[in-house]
């Protein structure tokens, strides 16, 4: 049984810094890539950041140079360093797990999700 659990949420100021974490069970991260996708209030679910097991990372244009995603594959755990965060930042932000050889960036190659971890900034 898969299990993704998100953790690190909270309430920050604008330009603040927050880390999430996913511990991943019932996966082997040699075999999946990692996402973090987010829901903003009213909006639908978007890419955020993705990493292979070979290392290889993605981001959203919107992020790019303010988050860092990072694996750990021998604790099975993926991390999401937010710095300079933004009140357009504000979302519930998803672990999500699909097989690796798909697409990183896209929703529909992610097999397995979180519950979700809320993020809220604050001007």
């Amino acid at each position: 049984q898969v299990q993704l659990v998100e953790s690190g949420g909270g309430l920050v100021q604008a330009g603040g810094s927050l880390r999430l974490s996913c511990a991943a069970s019932g996966v082997t991260f040699s075999s999946y890539m990692m996402g973090w996708f987010r829901r903003a209030p009213e909006k639908e679910r978007e890419f955020v950041a993705a990493i292979r097991s070979t290392g290889r990372t993605y981001y959203a244009d919107s992020v790019k140079g303010r988050f860092t995603i990072s694996g750990d594959n021998a604790k099975n755990t993926v991390s999401l360093q937010m710095n300079n965060l933004k009140p357009e930042d504000t979302a519930v932000y998803y672990c999500a797990a699909g097989p690796s050889i798909l697409t990183a960036t896209l929703e529909v190659n992610y097999r397995y999700w979180g519950q979700g971890t809320q993020v809220t900034v604050s001007s």
